[in-house]
This record gives structure tokens, sequence and C-alpha cells, in this order.
């Protein structure tokens, strides 16, 4: 008996960056649980004229399609072809799967306002299509709990020299102009960078005056800045997993999905760079600290009034006004974060997981985290991870 033809498919996915190495694995784990796929890869940045090799002839394409020229090739290809690009082209309908940016958004607004911040700002390239859902959404949500937000775009230039020296003049400028403390929102981990390197030419401390988050998660990057930089997790191993799973769909003959497939991120991963409270209510910010250092352990609101000091009537109109929520609710919201960090950092099992995020039970752990989530813990670990 003859074996089942394995079939051919082309990467055209940035390599360079950890984006595009984690949509691979996600590829790649999605090949070898079909019993394994012969896979085409080309090292290559994001910004290279991705092409196929003279006269390759496969079954299907993944590729990141943000351009017309490519989008031309790969047509010309005949090929099937999925996308994991969050870019709109006129004209273009590969289908898709990638980020819901507008969902990455709203987690980089949830997160900076859990840090007491009331001013902002977003920091940008001009004219990208994908660039302004994540902008927009930024400000709309920003927007509907009452605040403002400043925009530097970055503008592109033939000289990228020239355009680092620039845009470093007109960012200290802008950084210099905004009130602080303020909290900035970055496109990307490379866009972080330059803002904390801004704050370094002009004296800002980071976080205190000035806190950084990176639209999405680029370790290297990120473990590497002065200070660490807090990013937004874009599940990219989990985007390549599903752009491999429908394109397996597609190769069998099941019609394309009419609109794309987003993914949700699931996490803001908090490093030195957004690691302070804005607020300048002394006791408040002290109360604030001590649940957030103490909330593993089985503290209730009255230890809080010891630290505090202030009336539990004060405590609670005070958390009401800055955060929006009881000091209760502030205790379990920490606790389910700290859940979230061990789901996505440990192997602990969930029991000890419980145990060291301050909930009684696993029981009462699974409960609450299902009622905040609309996941089990065992579901948020495996989608986090790309599962």
């Amino acid at each position: 008996m003859l074996a089942c033809k394995r079939p051919q498919i082309a990467l055209l996915v940035d390599t360079a960056t950890d984006w595009g190495r984690r949509i691979i694995r996600g590829i790649a784990r999605y090949a070898q649980e079909q019993g394994g796929w012969h896979l085409w890869l080309e090292q290559r940045c994001q910004h290279a004229p991705g092409r196929l090799p003279s006269g390759w002839r496969g079954d299907g394409i993944i590729a990141r399609v943000a351009d017309r020229s490519l989008a031309r090739h790969l047509t010309a290809s005949r090929s099937i072809v999925v996308n994991v690009s969050a870019a709109r082209i006129p004209g273009v309908d590969f289908p898709t799967v990638t980020a819901d940016l507008a969902v990455a958004a709203r987690l980089a607004v949830e997160h900076l306002l859990n840090q007491g911040f009331r001013n902002f700002g977003y920091f940008s390239p001009l004219g990208l299509s994908y660039v302004e859902v994540h902008y927009e959404s930024f400000v709309h949500t920003l927007a509907k709990a009452g605040h403002d937000c400043s925009l530097f775009a970055a503008r592109r230039s033939a000289s990228p020299h020239a355009t680092w020296r620039k845009r470093q003049k007109n960012l200290q400028h802008w950084l210099k102009s905004l009130p602080k403390p303020v909290a900035i929102l970055t496109w990307t981990s490379e866009r972080g960078r330059e803002v904390l390197h801004a704050c370094r030419e002009l004296g800002l401390l980071v976080p205190e005056q000035v806190a950084v988050l990176g639209g999405d998660e680029d370790v290297l990057l990120c473990q590497t800045s002065n200070p660490p930089l807090s990013a937004v997790a874009l599940t990219s191993e989990r985007i390549g997993y599903e752009a491999a799973s429908l394109l397996d769909r597609l190769l069998k003959g099941t019609r394309p999905p009419a609109a794309p497939i987003l993914i949700e991120p699931t996490r803001v991963v908090v490093r030195q760079s957004t690691d302070t409270l804005a607020i300048n209510d002394r006791h408040l910010a002290q109360a604030i600290g001590f649940i957030r250092n103490h909330a593993a352990e089985p503290i209730q609101v009255s230890d809080i009034l010891h630290v505090a000091a202030m009336s539990r009537s004060s405590l609670e109109r005070r958390f009401q006004q800055t955060l929006g929520r009881s000091p209760a609710e502030e205790i379990r919201r920490v606790r389910l974060e700290r859940v979230k960090q061990l789901l996505a950092d440990t192997d602990m099992p969930v029991p000890d997981v419980a145990d060291a995020s301050g909930f009684q039970s696993r029981e009462y752990l699974a409960c609450a985290f299902k009622r905040a989530t609309k996941m089990t813990p065992r579901e948020y670990r495996a989608r986090v991870r790309g599962r």
C-alpha cells in the first residue's frame, strides 16, 4: 500500500523577528501532528522581498502578504495561499489568520489604567492599515474611560540613519511636551526601544515619569532593553497553528472563510518599563502596593486598613474613584493576573498554581477564573502557548 503524499508547503514568513519565528513554530507543530509536511522555508527579514524559488511547484503557501507585489507573485503561483499579515490591501483577499489588534489595544489600555495612569500617548508609523486598527482601538477604549491620547506618528524616509536622528529629535520634543506621569503604547517592541532611548537622552525616569508598553512582544528586544520592556503577547504560535490548520482544510476542498480569522491575545507581559503606580494619593498607593505584594497570601480588606491609615469607607471610595473597583475586587484581580502568569510561564500543576496565587483551592480558582476569562485554567494555558 502506497503512503499518502505529504503536502509541499512554502513559508514566506519573517524569520528575523520573534513574531515570525513563533508563527513558524506553530505551523511546524501542526505539520508534525499531521504526519509531517515538506516545508520550504527561506531565512528572510520582514522587509525583504519574499519570493518562491524559480520553478517551485507545491501544494500551498503560508505567507505574510503585506504588499501588492508579493500578492501578485503568489497569485501567479496558482497555489492555495493563507495570509498571516494583518495588512489590508484593496483587491487582495487571500484567506487570512492574524492577530486581533483591536483586542491587543484594549489589553494595553486595561494594563495601563490598572497602573494608575491618566495621561497617554501612542507612537506608530504612518499610513499602515493594521497600525490604524491598533491605534484607533487604543484611542476609542481610552475615550470610553474618559481619557485622551496624544499621537506621535513616525514618518518613513529613504535614509534609515537620517530617519533615526530626525525621529529621535522629534520624539524627544514630543515627550517633553506630554504631562507627566504618562504611559505610551508603541506599535512594536522596536518602537518601544526608541522611546526608552529618547527618555534616557532627556533624563526622564522610566517608568516613574514615562511608562512604555510595546504593542507586540519580541522577547529578545524586550529583555535586552534598559529597562526591560513590557509588551502585549500576540500568541503568534497559535496564529501559525491555525493558519496551517486552515490551509490543510483548504487543500482538502473546504471553502475559504468569508472573513479573516482573528486570534485574540491573552495577556500583557509586565516588565520594569510599566511596573509602577502612577497615583498621587500616597495612602491609596500604599494600599494598592500592599495588595500587589501580598495578594498570594490570605489577606482581606481589613489587613489593608492597617497599612493605608484610613477608614474603610474612605478606602472603598478612593478605590472606586481611582480604579473603578473595590479593594476586594482588586485583590481578586491581582490574584488572577498571578494565575495567568504562572499558567503561561511555568508548568506548575493547577492545584499548585491555586496555592501560589492566594486561592483557597483548585475548585475556587477554576470557578473564579472561568467567570473572569470564560476559560478554564487548562484552556488558558493551552491558548497562551499556541495549543
